[in-house]
Parts: C-alpha cells; sequence; structure tokens
C-alpha cells in the first residue's frame, strides 16, 4: 500500500520558519510529482506547491519568495521549507503523490501535520 507520513508540523511566531517532511513509498515516490496543499480552517483545500520527479517546480502566489519545495529522491522524501510565516499561513498541511496512471493520475494523500503561526 502507498502510505505518505508528514512531520515537522508545530507552533510559531510571524516571521519565524518551519521545514515540513513527507516520507513516501518508494514505489510510488519515484515516479510521481509530489505536493504540499494545505486547507485552513473553514476553507477548501489549497495547492502550496509542486515539484516533478526531475525537479521542476511550482508556487501558489502567496507563497512565492518564502517557500520552497524540495525532495530527495534517494530518501524517497519531499520537503516544504517554510520563512518568513505569515498567521494566514496557519493550517493543515498535507502532502500528495500524484502518479502517472494510463495518462491519466492517481492522488494520494498523507494524514496532514498542523501548522500554527501565531500573530
Amino acid at each position: 500500500q502507498v502510505q505518505l507520513v508528514e512531520s515537522g508540523g508545530g507552533l510559531v511566531q510571524a516571521g519565524g520558519s518551519l521545514r515540513l517532511s513527507c516520507l513516501a513509498s518508494r514505489n510510488v515516490f519515484s515516479i510521481s510529482t509530489m505536493g504540499w496543499y494545505r486547507q485552513a480552517p473553514g476553507k477548501q483545500r489549497e495547492l502550496v506547491a509542486t515539484i516533478t520527479r526531475g525537479g521542476s517546480t511550482n508556487y501558489a502566489d502567496s507563497v512565492k519568495g518564502r517557500f520552497t519545495i524540495s525532495r530527495d529522491n534517494a530518501k524517497n522524501t519531499v520537503y516544504l521549507q517554510m520563512n518568513s510565516l505569515k498567521p494566514e499561513d496557519t493550517a493543515v498541511y498535507y502532502c500528495n503523490a500524484d502518479r502517472p496512471l494510463s495518462g491519466s493520475s492517481l492522488l494520494y494523500w498523507g494524514q496532514g501535520t498542523q501548522v500554527t503561526v501565531s500573530s
């Protein structure tokens, strides 16, 4: 089975930094675009950042210049370095794997990790 396990969430003051990690199953990680999504209270889940197997990245406008997504393919781990955190970054952050499947894709999700930014 595919399992994505997030870690690194916590409480931080505005302006601070936090690094999230997501460990994934090797067979999925090796061929998947990985991503981070977040869901704030009362809001829909939204894209934060994605990274392809080859390292191409994409970011939501709200986090550009502050967050950096990266992956270590040898460790089957994707990271989200979050700097200059704002209270509006408070959310549950979810790791995602987008696996190609016959021209389409199959999505997997972690359980999420809470990030709280105090003002």
